[in-house]
């Protein structure tokens, strides 16, 4: 039976509770030394790309070979590889040993995607293209880190493959995630909020500018630019662009919350209770045991600051402990179920 590890609780310094500190700071100043990672170009059946970052795990003196164990590790809303939390979190598995492979949305890399199509929170298709690349690669244990979107995307998946998932895959991680799209959508109206919209809604309408120039059944990226909402332009471009009927359609089909009950491996929540990202539908009552919700009182979006910046965060030394854990117990339960053998 899977026994969740102690988890260090989260205390944030002195003068930084505050969730929208907690959200800027990491973002705006954080820098993650000593990363250095090597690119993969995955050719995707639809005749897109994804580009994925592997950071090497740095291995104990005299050890040989590659590790049999890797962590994928997916990015938020138009984040990437390069985002400080996402190379903090690639280093804190590869000082443990793991290889860490950071890979890239569709689009999100430097580099347009081939298709209309973008990304979206609902696109456990490519999340299953990397963990194939993986096993391909010969990992024999897969851990799933996301952040955000990328949490979203990844949980869903988890969820959704339950008791089919990939036998290589012992556990998953996901940090600051919207689990429920529609309340997230509706929470990111609050006025306080408004900066971050702009932000995303920014970058958003500079993609579909680009989607515009090159294909002409693109949505006219013109009205993008005066929207300040997730239900404008998830209504007006990632749904119909991606098959769903409106926003609303594609909040209920794309959210994590649902297909957590079915996940069928250790699989942890970290939401932070002041994260001004979250509604309080996104710390749900999960009543899978292999599923955990940690919520500490603060934390912020990706936040969690420890100081220094450059040190290792809260969020990463819980996500490693995770997946240590389920590393760990998916070893045991391999070896009970190995044949019994006298030779």
């Amino acid at each position: 039976m899977w026994t969740p590890p102690e988890l260090p609780p989260y205390v944030p310094p002195t003068g930084f509770r505050a969730g929208h500190l907690q959200t800027v700071i990491p973002s705006l100043f954080r820098t993650v030394e000593g990363v250095a990672y090597r690119r993969t170009r995955l050719e995707l059946d639809d005749g897109d790309f994804l580009d994925l970052d592997r950071l090497a795990a740095r291995l104990s003196a005299g050890a040989e070979g590659r590790p049999s164990r890797v962590v994928l590790i997916a990015h938020g809303l138009e984040g990437s590889s390069e985002r400080a939390y996402v190379r903090g979190m690639a280093k804190a598995f590869a000082r443990r040993g793991w290889d860490a492979v950071a890979w890239n949305h569709r689009g999100c890399s430097g580099e347009p995607n081939r298709l209309l199509r973008a990304y979206h929170s609902g696109s456990t298709e490519d999340v299953a293209a990397v963990v194939e690349w993986a096993r391909g690669e010969g990992y024999r244990q897969i851990g799933l880190v996301g952040f955000s979107l990328g949490g979203n995307v990844t949980l869903k998946y988890v969820g959704d493959e339950g008791r089919q998932l990939a036998e290589e895959v012992v556990g998953a991680v996901g940090v600051s995630v919207p689990v429920d799209l529609a309340g997230s959508a509706e929470v990111m109206e609050a006025f306080d909020r408004k900066v971050y919209m702009k932000r995303f809604l920014r970058s958003l309408a500079a993609k579909s500018e680009e989607k515009a120039s090159r294909f002409p059944e693109a949505p006219d990226p013109t009205p993008v630019h005066a929207m300040s909402t997730f239900a404008e332009f998830d209504g007006y471009f990632t749904a119909p662009v991606h098959g769903y009927e409106s926003a609303e359609d594609y909040w209920a089909r794309a959210s994590s919350l649902p297909a957590l009950e079915h996940v069928a491996v250790p699989t942890l929540l970290a939401n932070a209770k002041n994260d001004p990202f979250l509604s309080a539908s996104c710390f749900p009552d999960v009543e899978n045991p292999l599923v955990t919700v940690l919520a500490p009182e603060s934390g912020g979006h990706v936040g969690f600051v420890r100081f220094p910046l450059g040190a290792e965060l809260w969020s990463e030394t819980v996500a490693t402990r995770w997946l240590e854990a389920a590393s760990a117990y998916a070893s045991s339960a391999a070896s009970s179920a190995a044949p019994f053998s006298t030779a």
